[in-house]
């Protein structure tokens, strides 16, 4: 069965890349409060479910944002 889901608030920040990823995690967490933002450096695992109340911030090895976070 397909679930749908209904996001409250901003669900997408591509205006983010390229900015520090501690920038980006204020920014997201000020933008949608419903969400927890959490950056994933190179090398880190992660949880790779889609979860409504979590945006993962990529960063590269220089800790700027390198691909759009979203959530999920």
């Amino acid at each position: 069965m397909l679930r749908t889901y209904e996001y409250v608030g901003k669900s997408s920040w591509p205006e983010l890349v390229g900015v520090a990823g501690d920038s980006a995690v204020a920014t997201i967490e000020k933008e949608n409060p419903s969400v927890d933002a959490a950056i994933i450096k190179p090398g880190d695992s992660y949880l790779t479910a889609i979860f409504c109340d979590r945006v993962l911030v990529f960063v590269d090895s220089n800790g700027i944002v390198e691909s759009v976070p979203t959530v999920g």
